[in-house]
């Protein structure tokens, strides 16, 4: 039987690429969001592709509600081997000094709390089998703070923190974690496309990356498991 990999918050952009990277090694393909017009869409390109694809609805800010999603992709692909979790966050940048307490509940569930689920519904499986793999898609103020850039930072932060010690706990039992922050705006994404209709000025001159270069990149994470985190493009520092 032939693996599979569960794309959450899968778009048009890095999730498709994902998406397809992973199926030209032969892996079935699970989608899983919100809108049920944007996923059609997805599984259907792939399908006309060849890749086996489906696709599953969900609300990734309701974490109670991840057992259930996970299970019917299960159910429909018999198994579950890599899941790429990067879904857009509704926590836009803010001023350090303008963050308020609620700014960050608001993130809190998509970004820290159903992470968290999805792992646990996945692990015991994972653990049978001695193999398994998460991918985390971040921004880069996880690794490197901005001023006015924060906001959804600290949460990724979190995040981040959090993958760092699961793949240092169950690495030797076959399972890996690993985090790929993007330092850029991800050409085609609706990040991407938001921005650049809502005339944001920092969006013409912020760098733009390829998701195909970003999904060939967690292939490489996937398959040598020799580092944690990847930051793409490099940011210089200091």
């Amino acid at each position: 039987m032939s693996k599979v990999i569960a794309v959450f918050g899968a778009g048009p952009g890095l999730g498709v690429c994902v998406a397809r990277r992973f199926a030209q090694e032969d892996f079935r393909v699970a989608l899983v969001a919100r809108r049920k017009d944007r996923l059609d869409v997805l599984v259907d390109q792939l399908s006309a592709e060849g890749i086996e694809a489906a696709g599953f609805i969900a609300d990734l800010s309701a974490p109670q509600d991840i057992p259930a999603v996970v299970d019917s992709i299960r159910e429909r692909f018999g198994r579950i081997d890599v899941i790429e979790y990067g879904p857009i966050p509704s926590v836009r940048f803010t001023p350090a000094a303008q963050l308020e307490p609620a700014t960050l509940v608001q993130g809190i569930p998509l970004l820290v709390l159903t992470p968290l689920a999805i792992v646990q519904s996945v692990l015991a499986e994972w653990k049978e089998r001695g193999d398994g793999a998460f991918l985390m898609t971040t921004g880069a103020t996880a690794v490197h703070p901005m001023p006015h850039a924060s906001g959804v930072g600290p949460l990724m932060a979190a995040a981040r923190n959090w993958l760092y010690s699961l793949n240092g706990e169950l690495a030797e039992s076959g399972i890996y974690a690993g985090t790929l922050s993007v330092a850029a705006f991800i050409t085609g994404s609706e990040a991407e496309k938001a921005a650049t209709a809502a005339g944001d000025p920092l969006a013409a001159a912020h760098p733009r990356v390829d998701p195909a270069d970003i999904a060939s990149l967690y292939w490489d994470m996937y398959t040598k498991r020799d580092r944690v985190e990847e930051v793409h493009p490099h940011l210089a520092t200091g």
